[in-house]
């Protein structure tokens, strides 16, 4: 039997969790390929799981050395060692489990160094229980009960937690420094005196610092009133800030222009919400502002609203009029932006195809009269009934029936699982009536983010596309990850990324992807049903035949 033979077989058997026979296979695998992490990690787990704790110790000590990542192949294991901490934190689950409290503390402390994601788990899980009446034990999560806590040193408390976890997550990055630190303290000394929701937007502060377009707050499990939104939506347009959205009892405002919000010109509100706007680059605010503007709550915490609960927009209507309408804050459950669909709201219109379907994850027509085939990717997900690799086949199976140009919008596409975005650079790569200038358009905006950004960067970098529309709402290398921990006092939920993408080269340090072809969204042609972007798409390829020039 051959050595891939031999890992095939002893995953298997992995997988069946006998795990006797497992140690024995693994540890044949290992003996003849000792260099190779992810066979040590298996091994250890193995062991361990029979309770032979000290041979898994030094099986996991090899691998930490080593390094883990998933096995190439059909199969590309998702092996939690492969993120920072994890192997230390198994190691500390050996030295207790062999009873040497010392060094399981301490190895417990290295893999909080080294960013383990989950704390949580250390008070809980049983190969822990040694080490549970541990103060130490204690003192490495940040404290004991904090539910006796008055709320100043409930707060106060939250805040050191805050701060220990941008710390852990953020070694890579040249943030945590003596102007965060002071920060930190002025907001310590003036948190006797600030409302809860002033103390949050203290704490969006101290992530704005961060460069970190991922960190963010969410309040709505611990301060469900503070997810009450404004009724109607709002979106930043070349012309300016525009109602695209309302709910019906609010129809006639569709299309107003909103020039104040209680009074303050709207650039002075942005102003205002941009040290709370957490970003990668200067394109993501456009994105978000207009989403903080639907809260009411954050608008007074900032100085801009007068109530919590409501305010009083200043509109051009439609009919060229001005008015000032008060609009109350009401329960939504989540406040989400245009154009994601509200199932009781209205658009001022849907006829654009890039508005048609924005809350399905993926969907792609043919355009006879253009001869393109159209794919709107929303969000890098796999949907129930259709995977992502099954709808690739079938996209790709339309642009090779009609030899059509293929458009990938991810305009709207906040991100998802880049892993499942690969595929979609493969088959570009595949067919060189695609991969030619003219022969692949992307659309990307403010809203391309995250996973979507990586797939924008993967195919900027890798195929002959032409991008148009707007540029990205992130950086070609980026810093990001969703990994959230809860405050333990507030409840309120943050996320802090521990995760550096460099899709693009180390020297790329644009601030985001630009598009070849500019064409930014505006209000006139929105409201004429018109889609800029595809426009430029059509109006390129009729008047060149699909050719680019060659750019050295």
């Amino acid at each position: 039997m051959n050595q891939l033979d031999m890992v095939a077989r002893a995953e298997r058997v992995s997988r069946s969790e006998d795990w006797p026979r497992a140690a024995r296979e693994w540890q044949a695998v290992v003996g003849l390929n000792p260099v190779n992490g992810v066979y040590w990690d298996r091994l250890a787990q193995a062991l361990f799981s029979t309770g032979d704790h000290a041979g898994a110790l030094v099986a996991y000590q090899r691998a930490e050395a080593l390094g883990v990542w998933p096995v190439r192949g059909p199969e590309r294991l998702p092996l939690a060692s492969i993120f920072p901490g994890e192997i230390w934190y198994r190691i500390a689950c050996c030295h207790a489990r062999l009873g040497d409290t010392e060094r399981a503390l301490a190895a417990l402390a290295t893999a909080l160094r080294r960013q383990l994601r989950d704390l949580d788990r250390l008070a809980t899980d049983p190969d822990l229980a040694a080490l549970r009446d541990d103060p130490r034990l204690r003192d490495l999560l940040g404290g004991g009960d904090h539910s006796e806590l008055s709320r100043v040193d409930g707060w106060r408390g939250d805040l050191r937690v805050l701060r220990r976890e941008i710390e852990r997550r953020t070694p890579f990055r040249d943030v945590v420094d003596a102007a965060l630190d002071a920060a930190v303290d002025d907001l310590d000394r003036a948190i006797p005196d600030l409302s809860d929701a002033r103390i949050v937007v203290g704490m969006w502060r101290l992530l704005r610092r961060l460069g970190d377009g991922h960190a963010r707050i969410d309040t709505r499990q611990a301060f469900a009133e503070w997810s009450r939104c404004l009724p109607v939506w709002f979106f930043q347009f070349d012309e300016g800030l525009f109602i695209p959205q309302a709910e019906p009892r609010h129809e006639n405002l569709l299309g107003a222009r909103v020039l104040a919000v209680d009074g303050r010109p709207v650039p002075e509100v942005i102003e205002a919400l941009d040290p709370l706007l957490t970003r990668d680059n200067e394109y993501g605010p456009v994105a978000n502002a207009p989403v903080w503007m639907r809260q009411p709550v954050f608008l007074h915490a900032v100085g801009v609203a007068r109530d919590p609960g409501e305010v009083t927009l200043t509109l051009r209507m439609t009919d060229g009029g001005v008015d000032d309408v008060t609009l109350a804050a009401e329960p939504t459950a989540e406040p989400h932006p245009w154009p994601r669909r509200s199932p009781t709201s209205l658009r001022l219109t849907d006829g654009p195809a890039y508005l048609r379907d924005v809350d399905d994850r993926y969907w792609f027509e043919y355009l006879p009269t253009e001869n393109l085939v159209y794919f709107q990717f929303n969000a890098i997900l796999d949907k129930p009934g259709e995977p992502l690799a099954t709808f690739y086949e079938r996209l790709f199976a339309a642009v090779d029936e009609h030899a059509a140009p293929l458009v990938v919008d991810l305009r709207w596409n906040g991100g998802g699982n880049t892993l499942l975005a690969e595929p979609l650079v493969h088959h570009v790569i595949r067919r060189d009536r695609v991969n030619r200038r003219g022969g692949l358009f992307v659309i990307t905006g403010r809203n391309t983010f995250s996973a979507a950004q990586n797939t924008a960067t993967l195919l900027d970098r890798h195929t002959q596309a032409v991008f148009v529309g707007e540029p990205t709402g992130s950086s070609p290398n980026f810093v990001g990850e969703t990994v959230p921990f809860r405050l333990p006092y507030s409840g309120v939920e943050v996320n802090v990324s521990d995760l550096y993408w460099q899709t693009s080269w180390p020297i790329d340090r644009r601030a985001a992807l630009a598009p070849d072809i500019y064409a930014p969204p505006t209000f006139a042609a929105y409201r004429a049903g018109r889609d800029p972007a595809m426009d430029a798409i059509v109006a390129h390829l009729s008047s060149t035949s699909g050719n680019f020039p060659e750019v050295a």
